[in-house]
């Protein structure tokens, strides 16, 4: 029987530099394989595109006159335990010198350099050693001021990178990702802020008075909903051009879209799948109503942890009753908010009415947390539902306050067979799938949940997790959509039972819908403003966190 190799990868220099700058980040990057661009990492990719060129090499015994500049020059060791892609190495003979380019201007410190550069191009000095040449300076060129400034490798600073690796080796395989700086400057401006979560994590362990907004304040790209059957969409330059019978019909700029959503038989050229796996574009696949099919990424996630850990906490039956119970009343609580808030008529029997309604799904609320199996919340959950769409038409305007008019009797699926339910059951495979994309972003499993079996290939965790945002978003959908008017009863088509939005109709629906996703809400526990779709993924990474031990509970999102 073959050994199992258990040999630990070499660290890249440059995780060295984020280890000593901060460890979470260093972890998040390296062992959890989370990264993400900001305006800063552009830059410095662009700046570095010049010394990236081609794969630079050193000679094995260089004369002693020999005169040495190579640029990125890749380098090993067993030994040291890490790697290295160089800038530049230069010098004369076995004498030279790493020189390492960073994007800004020199820092008016002592030495002109921070720490954790130092240990970078200290590293790398090591390396050089390590493959038989003398080094004992290093420079780093500050491109944004046009500067070198020298590093002398002295016993202090060699200290200092040689316990930089073993700690930063020890950290990665411990398992346990290190606590979020407290307070620092860095997390502003840092690109990886809206995973780590540093002020939420912590709020979420000891409560203060006030957290930094750092996500980012607006979004920049948007979903592509293809809908027309034939319709093909096509890569030209940084442009998708969608086309239907061989005539242009719309056109979107790359940097603009986040997911493409194609609808029944329109269909993606495999150069815009590419492009669309290279840029970590989703696209969705849809059926011509609406259901949720699936979805292509590229290679995927690597956050192997989260994974590892939402598959074990999905064996415990005890918390998977923890999360599921607080899934459930929040989703109660939920549907409460949108009725207290859009009942139409609140005098005499009407107000009555409400107040009953309202006390008993509080009282459902209280059960939902108090529940001791799966079995006995779904229950709670059926109830809860049924007083909720019993009183769903009570939220629509009356028929002299709108020229249109649309019955409710109760919810019916699979095929829905009126206008509302037609609409409802789009709204929730749309939701569905915005929760499938975000999900999969962030490293988990959609379809390992912990209240919804995962049976028959559903996506079970989406479905939990959507499970508070139904009402939020997808029934405020169906809600606006008829209460503006925008979605009419000439907009559907009944045939064999059936009844489905057609083409105009959708699309007007899809639009209601999205302006549902990209409006900003206050977020009701860190105070901040942030849009339903950001708060997809915040709510996915506060998942992770708590499987992976962070913080003691999920918190669910409750609107006020």
């Amino acid at each position: 029987m073959n050994d199992i190799i258990t040999e630990a990868p070499q660290i890249p220099v440059r995780m060295l530099n984020e280890f000593v700058y901060c460890p979470r980040l260093a972890y998040l990057e390296w062992v959890q394989g989370e990264f993400r661009h900001s305006a800063d990492t552009v830059d410095g990719a662009i700046k570095h595109r010049r010394v990236d060129k081609g794969g630079g090499s050193l000679p094995e015994k260089p004369d002693d006159q020999e005169r040495i500049h190579a640029r990125s020059v890749s380098l090993g060791s067993e030994k040291l335990g890490i790697t290295a892609k160089i800038d530049v190495v230069e010098g004369s003979g076995q004498t030279v010198t790493p020189v390492d380019y960073k994007r800004g201007k020199r820092p008016h410190i002592a030495g002109g350099v921070y720490a954790p550069e130092k240990v970078q191009l200290c590293a790398q000095a090591l390396l050089l050693r390590e493959h038989g040449f003398l080094c004992d300076t290093g420079v780093i060129y500050f491109a944004g001021s046009k500067e070198r400034v020298p590093v002398m490798m002295d016993d202090i600073l060699i200290d200092e990178t040689q316990k930089a690796i073993v700690d930063f080796r020890s950290v990665a395989e411990s398992g346990q990702i290190p606590q979020p700086l407290e307070n620092s400057p860095k997390c502003l401006r840092c690109s990886l802020a809206p995973i780590c979560l540093p002020d939420e994590v912590q709020y979420l362990n000891q409560p203060k008075t006030e957290i930094r907004p750092v996500l980012a304040a607006c979004e920049t790209s948007f979903p592509l909903y293809v809908q027309k059957a034939g319709a093909y969409v096509r890569k030209d330059g940084a442009q998708f051009i969608i086309e239907l019978d061989r005539e242009k019909i719309a056109e979107a700029r790359l940097e603009e879209v986040s997911q493409v959503v194609l609808f029944g038989h329109s269909t993606l050229t495999t150069p815009a799948l590419h492009e669309c796996m290279r840029r970590n574009i989703p696209v969705t696949y849809s059926s011509y109503g609406g259901w949720f099919l699936g979805h292509t990424i590229g290679t995927g996630h690597r956050n192997v942890e989260a994974r590892t850990a939402q598959y074990k906490r999905s064996f415990d039956t005890g918390a998977c009753l923890k999360i599921a119970r607080g899934i459930v009343a929040a989703k109660i609580a939920n549907c409460r908010t949108l009725i207290r808030r859009n009942w139409k008529g609140a005098e005499g029997e009407d107000a009555k009415a409400t107040s009953v309604l309202l006390n008993d799904m509080k009282g459902d609320m209280g059960n939902a947390n108090r529940a001791d199996t799966i079995e006995s919340l779904l229950g709670i959950e059926g109830a809860a539902a049924s007083r909720y769409f019993q009183n769903f038409q009570n939220m629509f305007k009356s028929q002299a306050e709108s020229q249109y008019s649309f019955d409710f009797t109760g919810r019916n699926r699979r095929p829905p067979k009126d206008p509302v339910n037609a609409m409802l059951s789009l709204a929730y495979a749309m939701l569905s799938r915005e929760w499938t994309v975000a999900i999969s972003a962030v490293g988990l499993d959609p379809y390992r949940g912990f209240y919804h079996q995962p049976r028959y290939g559903r996506p079970a965790l989406a479905l939990d997790m959507m499970e508070p945002f139904r009402p939020l978003v997808a029934d405020s959908t169906v809600i606006t959509a008829i209460n503006t008017g925008e979605v009419k009863p000439s907009d559907f088509i009944t045939a064999a039972g059936s009844c489905n939005l057609t083409d105009s109709g959708r699309k007007r629906f899809i639009a209601v819908f999205e302006r549902r996703m990209i409006q900003e809400i206050t977020h009701p526990i860190f105070g901040y403003r942030i849009s339903y779709r950001q708060l997809l993924e915040v709510q996915s990474r506060l998942l992770i966190r708590h499987l992976l031990g962070e913080i003691p509970d999920y918190p669910n999102f409750m609107t006020r």
